[in-house]
C-alpha cells in the first residue's frame, strides 16, 4: 500500500521595487493606502471588510491582503490568516483595519480584544503589531495613536 502525502507550496513574489513601495510614517499614511483600496472603499457602508498590510523593517508595504468580509454587524479575522502571509513575505511588521459600516469609529471591547490577541501572536514570531485602523466613510480610529498598542 502507498502512502499518501500531501504537500504544500508556498510561494510569494514580488514585482515591486524596494525604492517603489509605500512608506507608511504614521495613522495617516496608513490610512490613506486603506482607503486607496477600491472594493474596501466601495464597502465602506455596506459591510465590514478586514484587511491586513504587511510591511518590511523600512516600513515600506510589501502587500495588503483582504483577511475576511463579513455582515453588517462584523466579520471574523483568523489569526491563522493573517500571519500565514507575515511568515511567507518575512515581513516585520503589520497594520491591520477593518470598517464599522454603523459610521461609528469607536472600537467594541471585541476589537480591543482581537487587537490584543493578534498582538501577542505576531510577538511570538517577531512580527510587530504597528497599528489597528477602524475605517468610517468620514473618519478613523487608531489604536497607535490612541495608545492602545
Amino acid at each position: 500500500m502507498k502512502n499518501l502525502v500531501s504537500e504544500i507550496s508556498l510561494k510569494y513574489e514580488s514585482k515591486v521595487k524596494s525604492a517603489d513601495r509605500e512608506l507608511i510614517r504614521d495613522s495617516q499614511s496608513s490610512e490613506k493606502i486603506f482607503r486607496s483600496i477600491e472594493r474596501y472603499n466601495a464597502n465602506m457602508q455596506m459591510f465590514e471588510c478586514f484587511y491586513c498590510m504587511f510591511l518590511n523593517r523600512a516600513n515600506k508595504v510589501l502587500s495588503i491582503m483582504l483577511i475576511s468580509e463579513g455582515g453588517t454587524a462584523g466579520t471574523v479575522a483568523d489569526i491563522k490568516k493573517i500571519l500565514m502571509p507575515a511568515i511567507l513575505q518575512n515581513c516585520s511588521g503589520i497594520i491591520v483595519s477593518h470598517n464599522h459600516p454603523s459610521g461609528s469609529n469607536k472600537p467594541s471591547q471585541t476589537d480591543i480584544d482581537l487587537t490584543k490577541n493578534i498582538k501577542d501572536a505576531a510577538k511570538l514570531i517577531d512580527v510587530n503589531l504597528l497599528d489597528h485602523l477602524i475605517l468610517c466613510e468620514n473618519s478613523y480610529y487608531s489604536f497607535a495613536d490612541e495608545g492602545l498598542l
